[in-house]
């Protein structure tokens, strides 16, 4: 008799397993157009403060509170093509001596 239970028991299906509980599939993140922005603020020099410089002579430039964090030069001057966030640069033409562009880098 053991026999045949042994073979019947072959023979039957195996117990149905509990359904598992899924954990819902993640949302993938939002895309987004915009790229991210820069860990620095976009006017960490301060140029924004400036901006009604520009058009006037360079002679109306204020002195630097801090020289070492400032360039001025004009428009077709050679200058170092590093990028400081800190940095403001104010550019004037050369030839009237009118403020041209003042930004930060």
């Amino acid at each position: 008799m053991a026999g045949a239970l042994l073979l019947a028991s072959a023979c039957a299906s195996p117990p149905a397993e509990a359904p598992r509980a899924e954990a819902p599939a993640a949302a993938p993140p939002p895309v987004s157009a915009v790229t991210s922005a820069p860990t620095s603020p976009r006017d960490a020099c301060g140029a924004a403060e400036l901006q009604s410089l520009i058009g006037r002579p360079r002679t109306e430039i204020p002195a630097p509170i801090y020289p070492d964090r400032t360039r001025v030069a004009c428009t077709t001057c050679p200058i170092t093509e590093d990028v400081r966030p800190d940095r403001l640069n104010i550019f004037f033409d050369a030839e009237s001596g009118l403020i041209r562009q003042i930004r930060c880098g």
